[in-house]
């Protein structure tokens, strides 16, 4: 896991929820934002494994910011979080090119398990 995974979503909370559950599966953090256009800095900043991003946000949502990241690098590995009844996103999302999505609130193994299944 060579450049770890990039936590996006404007709750800071979530942020560090997400964190913690994978910094204690061993898991290395690249980094964080708090918005789709910091997402795409960051994506170019530190190149991450994987991306964990969040679908709604000010500025630049998550699906905005999937297309943009998939436009950077075509293998990108994203994973989106939404909340319930957000069905229409998620589907945009998958569209756009994310290889899962996991629904808030969500539980710690949802996490690991998406995100094991996704780097393979």
């Amino acid at each position: 896991m060579a450049n770890g995974i990039l936590i996006v979503d404007d709750a800071a909370f979530m942020r560090m929820m997400i964190k913690d559950v994978l910094s204690k599966n061993g898991f290395l953090i690249a980094g964080e934002a708090e918005n789709g256009a910091r997402a795409v800095e960051k994506y170019k900043e530190c190149n991450p494994e994987l991306v964990i991003m969040d679908i709604t946000m000010p500025e630049v949502d998550g699906i905005q910011a999937v297309k943009e990241i998939k436009n950077i690098n075509p293998s990108a590995k994203i994973i989106m979080c939404s909340a319930m009844g957000q069905q229409a996103m998620v589907i945009e999302a998958i569209q756009a090119g994310a290889k899962d999505f996991i629904v808030k609130p969500f539980q710690a193994e949802r996490i690991i398990e998406a995100v094991k299944k996704v780097l393979g």
